[in-house]
């Protein structure tokens, strides 16, 4: 009886554990595979991706041209579905979602920063910040203040009636981070955001980066550069539609 009463406990514990580790989970995918029709032929761009992604956890990704890194971004982002597999988002399946469902999900959970920026060049740093939350139905009075408030965690509560020829690379970059930020979204989703910025402004957008996986987020960021990988606390590094490396904070990757 003691034995048996023992064991009811062990495997109640264990799925107790279980629950607690899925709730933890951000991202799960299983057996991910996208495949594009080139004339006759089928191309794989991802080939069984199985990648699991905790809460909290800044991952870099990483690869040479062709690797699939940039659709596997699409798939995560919510931006693309998969040919096939399993991805479950913040404990939601959602690889199969219409566009309407994916586009919901990605605006209610996601935040994208760029290389280019993508701001607009005719509305001042804060109504950029705040455009996410005008589709989002938010009232003026609360969207100045809460871009401003963004703006100042960026270090760019000054700058925010200034438009965007008329900040520096970084102070750009800058914005498009607290665009990302406005509707608090779970997950950071960054594609070379140092791409196209001088070593000084590279190293304080990493900062800023930083301080967000200090505070909580969830980060995944794309980069061709080891240096910036090497920031984050996980590193994947792909090659043919796979992952071939994971790896802790630290370590020098050559995507070469």
């Amino acid at each position: 009886m003691e034995k048996s009463r023992a064991a009811a406990v062990s495997i109640r514990d264990r799925r107790q554990c279980e629950k607690r580790k899925a709730k933890a989970m951000t991202i799960r995918l299983a057996g991910i595979k996208k495949t594009h029709q080139m004339g006759s032929q089928q191309v794989a761009a991802l080939d069984g991706i199985d990648l699991h992604i905790k809460k909290g956890e800044f991952t870099a990704l990483m690869g040479p041209s062709g690797s699939g890194k940039s659709t596997l971004m699409n798939i995560l982002g919510c931006l693309d579905r998969p040919t096939e597999g399993s991805y479950c988002l913040n404990g939601r399946e959602v690889a199969h979602l219409s566009d309407d469902e994916l586009a919901i999900t990605r605006n209610g959970e996601i935040g994208f920063v760029f290389q280019n920026f993508n701001l607009l060049s005719r509305i001042s740093a804060w109504e950029n910040v705040a455009l996410p939350l005008v589709y989002a139905g938010i009232g003026r009075k609360e969207r100045m203040e809460r871009a401003a408030q963004i703006l100042q965690s960026v270090g760019l509560g000054d700058r925010r009636e200034h438009q965007p020829n008329e900040l520096s690379g970084g102070q750009r970059q800058r914005v498009a981070i607290a665009r990302a930020l406005v509707n608090d979204p779970k997950i950071i989703m960054a594609d070379e955001p140092t791409g196209n910025l001088d070593t000084k402004s590279s190293v304080e957008i990493m900062d800023i980066f930083a301080k967000l996986h200090e505070a909580g987020r969830t980060i995944i960021l794309v980069t061709h550069e080891p240096e910036v990988a090497a920031c984050a606390s996980r590193q994947l590094l792909m090659r043919d539609g796979k992952i071939t490396r994971d790896e802790g904070k630290g370590v020098v990757i050559d995507v070469v």
